[in-house]
């Protein structure tokens, strides 16, 4: 038996008083919230944090500083000034100057260059090797998945600190051979994350359609997989960011890391241990650097784990 649906005509027919007051029945099909793209509703959702947007403006602050103070200062990291040795903060000297006269302001501002390359370039090296060897092992699976994770056992369980030394050994103490250390098992955990990911988004509907129709492992991988798992890798690899820069601030203050006359907050601070006692200053601004960049981005990455996460969203 037909069902008799009620069609525009009964609903124009009803009294005024039985319809909604303040609508027109003209707009009742048209969508009330606007449409908004996945990456506009993260960022909206990201800005209302105020710790992470508090850790962003940070960061960025400090980039340009590390950038165009040094340019149009009048002292250089490596510039001595015998007769200004150990003297305390003042409008000169932001930051004092050490026990040969050189502007500590500047040498952190030049620590500031060495730490965010360090720790940016390492999280991009570690996201790639990451991405694509987590990618590999979830999607393809079987027997490459397991002589790959076989492979992951391996490095997890050797101590990180012996790539350090083998690397330092063989390269020498520079920049490079800093950030070569630090990827050779900082991916693990971006890699372990990717394929997880795959793993679950491997049997859906979308990339079952787009396997039958013909389209290969790399674009399945690259234009299905990854953009759509890029939430979880986004947020690992904000956190290697500060992971890095605390590594290489660890190495230099061990006195394996940058060392002098490059200026890096570790290697700073490890200057500043015979003096400490007389001399508080030279150990606080660079150790309250490394504080303030380790919590800022901290936060970024609590913000973008919040923002990206679907179950978050209100």
């Amino acid at each position: 038996m037909p069902l008799n649906i009620p069609g525009r005509d009964v609903y124009d027919a009803l009294p005024d008083e039985m319809c909604v007051p303040g609508i027109d029945d003209s707009d009742a099909d048209e969508i009330v919230r606007p449409s908004t793209t996945y990456w506009h509703d993260v960022w909206q959702r990201f800005r209302r944090e105020p710790l992470a947007m508090g850790g962003a403006i940070v960061i960025i602050i400090m980039a340009i500083a590390c950038i165009f103070v040094p340019m149009f200062s009048q002292y250089s990291y490596d510039g001595m000034d015998l007769a200004h040795m150990n003297n305390g903060p003042s409008w000169q000297h932001l930051c004092g100057t050490d026990q040969m006269g050189r502007d500590q302001f500047i040498r952190i501002m030049y620590g500031a260059r060495i730490s965010l390359t360090i720790g940016i370039v390492a999280a991009a090296i570690n996201f790639l090797i990451g991405v694509v060897y987590g990618g590999l092992s979830g999607y393809i699976g079987g027997s490459l998945d397991m002589v790959l994770m076989r492979i992951v056992d391996i490095l997890t369980s050797l101590p990180s600190l012996l790539y350090v030394l083998l690397v330092m050994l063989i390269f020498g103490s520079n920049v490079f051979s800093v950030i070569l250390a630090l990827c050779f098992t900082s991916w693990i955990g971006t890699a372990r994350v990717v394929r997880s990911e795959v793993m679950h988004l491997k049997h859906s509907d979308y990339v079952m359609a787009a396997r039958l129709s013909g389209a290969s492992t790399g674009h399945l991988l690259w234009s299905h997989l990854v953009p759509n798992a890029m939430g979880p890798i986004i947020v690992s690899t904000a956190f290697l960011i500060p992971n890095a820069i605390f590594s290489e601030a660890f190495l230099s203050f061990l006195g394996i890391g940058i060392r002098a006359p490059m200026a890096s907050w570790g290697t700073l601070a490890n200057d500043a241990i015979p003096i400490m006692a007389q001399y508080p200053h030279q150990m606080l601004f660079p150790v309250a650097a490394i504080c303030l960049t380790m919590f800022s981005f901290n936060f970024i990455g609590d913000g973008l784990r919040d923002a990206l996460d679907p179950r978050m969203k209100k």
